[in-house]
């Protein structure tokens, strides 16, 4: 179900001086892209993280996550390995739960989400919200053109993005429409500056 997860709680003691930065948008925005630009780009400030999800998918070239089947997943998420849970085009996706930590540790922690959970992971910890995005012409032709067996049809996760439904708001939106270094630019710049609490 999407938005569901084993529901942890901040740990006690002080808040969290870190932030954990969701970033979310419809299939074929270049959100990897997007994201992988970024971690090369800080791959030397101490406080970014860039941990990946795990996805009940074979891992691919388009995407760094870690993979393990359908009921791997459900025993992982009964033992409350996961902060957050979805499914999406017959999926199940998580992030993992020693992020909490992380973000208790004053790190910028970037993870590829769903919309669907921005307003959960906000009840957990300081969440910003940026959505990758692009004309509807754009994201068909990029789904077509990586031919993922396992992403279905561009047309359902096309509508899939339109029948999603109201979800809270994202901080930042990007269009990534243009050259994929503006967008990389545009993020880098989102991560380097000042946390929201």
């Amino acid at each position: 179900m999407d938005g569901s997860g084993p529901g942890q709680k901040p740990m006690a003691g002080e808040g969290p001086s870190g932030r954990l930065v969701l970033v979310v948008g419809p299939s074929g925005a270049g959100k990897d892209a997007v994201m992988s630009g970024a971690k090369a780009r800080l791959a030397d400030d101490p406080d970014m993280r860039f941990p990946k999800r795990m996805v009940t998918r074979a891992v691919s070239g388009s995407e760094d996550h870690d993979s393990c089947d359908a009921a791997t997943f459900a025993r992982l998420a009964s033992d409350g390995a996961f902060v957050l849970t979805w499914e999406a085009h017959g999926l199940s996706y998580g992030l993992p739960a020693s992020i909490l930590n992380m973000v208790h540790q004053g790190k910028t922690v970037v993870m590829n989400g769903s919309r669907t959970v921005i307003a959960a992971a906000r009840a957990i910890v300081p969440t910003v919200a940026v959505e990758i995005t692009a004309p509807a012409e754009v994201l068909a032709a990029r789904i077509a053109a990586r031919g993922r067996a396992s992403d279905g049809g561009a047309d359902g996760r096309l509508k899939r993005s339109e029948e999603i439904g109201p979800v809270a708001a994202c901080d930042v939106v990007i269009d990534n429409s243009g050259t994929l270094r503006d967008a990389i630019d545009r993020f880098v710049a989102v991560l380097r500056a000042d946390r929201v609490a």
